[in-house]
């Protein structure tokens, strides 16, 4: 990642460069990318846009200088990463907006219309109703309404129209402007750890069965939330179903007379045969041709972590400043 934003700096300089030495590269507006290997960080969602026609020319002229330097790889940008600086005309003040590209997008469509419908905006960005929906939230309903919404009401509809707030006044020169946080960011971290502590208790199951042979329901989430304790308490529950799961994908047994009983399977298919009464079990290892599951031989005690791939692709979002006007 560091290498990443050093590499970044340097392309920059070049850039700067070549923008100096070509008369017909000239973005127009301050331009800078920054450049992620897309191996090296994580995954960001992304969503089409009709960038104004000053970004547009922005992106091909860098386009025309980084495929110069290298065609090995591919560039894709994400312009929800960008940061737009605008000089926004309220009356006879000046304030700077540091807002999203997306943001600037939208705000950049009233230097030529004085209101705008939903459906209006919609058309002429591209965006689905849930996008355009958390931008219009940010730039009239939040602490900064840059613009005005008829009906005046906290929520966005499709019936809704806005316009260029030229009253707008605040007593900072400069302000930032943020978007409203997304649901799905919280709903895939929950769905990365909730997918982690599945393989743990998988794990610990079949670890502890390896051991016994034989327990009872009881004894094994005992013995499982003993295990697990340090890295998490799991649910009663969340160990029921990976119970029940293992036994689906033949790696336990429940007792045909006892349901609250499990024995383990062999890879297999054949069941591991149960200890007498008082008969002193020995822990032997057993390994199978199969591929193992977390906790058997020849497979990782805890869930490994996903592995990162460099690849020929990278991804680049810009800063830019606009100016952006009261008609």
């Amino acid at each position: 990642m560091v290498t990443d934003l050093i590499l970044s700096r340097e392309n920059q300089n070049g850039f700067s460069e070549y923008v100096a030495s070509n008369p017909n590269a000239k973005p127009g507006i301050d331009f800078t990318v920054t450049l992620l290997t897309s191996g090296c960080w994580p995954s960001y969602k992304t969503f089409g846009i009709n960038i104004p026609s000053d970004m547009v020319k922005c992106v091909e002229v860098y386009k025309g200088f980084y495929e110069a330097k290298t065609k090995a790889r591919k560039l894709t940008w994400i312009h929800s990463l960008g940061t737009c600086h605008i000089n926004g005309k309220f009356g006879q003040k000046t304030i700077e907006l540091i807002v999203s590209t997306h943001q600037a997008a939208l705000l950049l469509l009233f230097n030529t219309r004085d209101a705008m419908s939903y459906t209006d905006i919609q058309t002429q960005l591209n965006v689905t109703d849930e996008d355009l929906v958390r931008l219009l939230l940010s730039l009239s309903c939040a602490k900064y309404k840059i613009l005005i919404k008829d009906p005046n009401t906290k929520t966005v509809s499709k019936a809704d129209v806005f316009q260029f707030n030229s009253k707008f006044t605040v007593g900072m020169r400069r302000v930032k402007i943020p978007l409203p946080r997304v649901d799905e960011r919280k709903k895939v971290v929950e769905d990365v750890v909730e997918k982690d502590r599945r393989y743990a208790i998988d794990a610990a199951i079949v670890r502890i069965m390896k051991g016994s042979k034989v327990l009872g329901h009881q004894q094994l989430g005992s013995e499982c939330v003993e295990q697990l304790s340090q890295m998490f308490k799991p649910d009663t529950k969340a160990i029921k179903k990976r119970i029940e799961d293992l036994i689906t994908r033949d790696y336990l047994e429940r007792d045909t007379e006892n349901p609250n009983m499990f024995s383990r399977l062999g890879r297999e298919g054949g069941t591991v045969k149960k200890p007498a009464p008082g008969a002193n079990v020995s822990r032997r290892t057993t390994t199978y041709a199969s591929n193992p599951l977390p906790g058997e031989d020849g497979a990782d005690t805890a869930p490994a972590a996903v592995p990162t791939r460099l690849v020929g692709v990278v991804t680049a979002y810009t800063q830019v400043k606009l100016k952006i006007n009261a008609t």
